[in-house]
């Protein structure tokens, strides 16, 4: 044949096909250990390769976005500098520090949620008497025997029984204070509570909204605001003395 095809002959054959298991080979190759969140990686990589692209590797193994890791050998790993630059060793220990996507959500949830948690709160700081529960028997108006109020005044408990107010149900309720047995008697048309006043948690109280000679209050019977016992129209001349006398302030004049 002509020398031409001879010349073509005589070329080296076409390099194999790469089965993806060997593309790095005839390149050299170093064995890292990539140490992220606990996990460890064993992890061949070619020395040639630049942090940028060890960090594409990570991201393959990990899920974690390049913009988001940060690789630590002997300090930050330079992404534009080879792995040859920076002198790693077969055996060498990469760490790797931050937090997935996922992660990151996962930890900002409770913190939203706390932040709702605020804002419960702050939706709880608009007056009492407007939320819809409390709406439901105020908007009944005062009982018609309910006790007379007086502004500006703080008067010691009576010795009769408060009444004349409403619970959370539109009940009649009365609330009697046996000090001499340390209790607090709930009273409706059907029963009697009788309350050891170490087990009343807490006392709240608002003013009622253009009734501010009148208050609407809750004695918390148990761990949570759920239990609250809500009673309306104490006549506010008697709010602190309730408060004291339950919450164990109670002074004898």
């Amino acid at each position: 044949g002509r020398s031409p095809d001879g010349e073509r002959r005589r070329e080296p054959p076409p390099a194999p096909v790469s089965n993806g298991g060997d593309e790095d080979s005839g390149r050299e190759l170093v064995e890292l250990k990539v140490i992220w969140n606990k996990n460890k990686y064993d992890v061949k990589f070619c020395l040639d390769s630049t942090g940028a692209e060890l960090k594409q590797k990570i991201h393959s193994l990990t899920g974690l976005p390049p913009a988001m890791q940060k690789v630590m050998f002997k300090g930050l790993l330079p992404e534009e500098k080879t792995l040859r630059e920076i002198k790693v060793t077969n055996g060498a220990k990469i760490m790797v520090v931050g937090s997935t996507i996922n992660d990151v959500l996962a930890v900002n949830t409770p913190k939203e949620a706390a932040q709702q948690e605020v804002k419960a709160e702050e939706n709880k700081k608009e007056p009492l008497c407007r939320q819809k529960q409390h709406r439901k028997v105020l908007d009944k108006g005062k009982p018609d025997d309910v006790m007379p109020s007086v502004k500006g005044v703080q008067e010691r408990l009576p010795t009769v029984p408060l009444s004349g107010m409403y619970n959370k149900s539109g009940g009649k309720v009365r609330l009697t204070f046996k000090l001499e047995q340390d209790q607090l008697w709930i009273g409706t048309k059907e029963r009697t509570e009788k309350l050891p006043m170490g087990s009343i948690k807490n006392v709240v109280s608002e003013p009622i909204e253009g009734h501010e000679d009148y208050h609407m209050m809750a004695f918390q019977l148990g761990p949570t605001e759920a239990s609250y016992y809500w009673v309306y129209w104490v006549p506010t001349q008697y709010v602190d003395a309730i408060k004291d006398t339950v919450l164990g302030k109670w002074q004898y004049f």
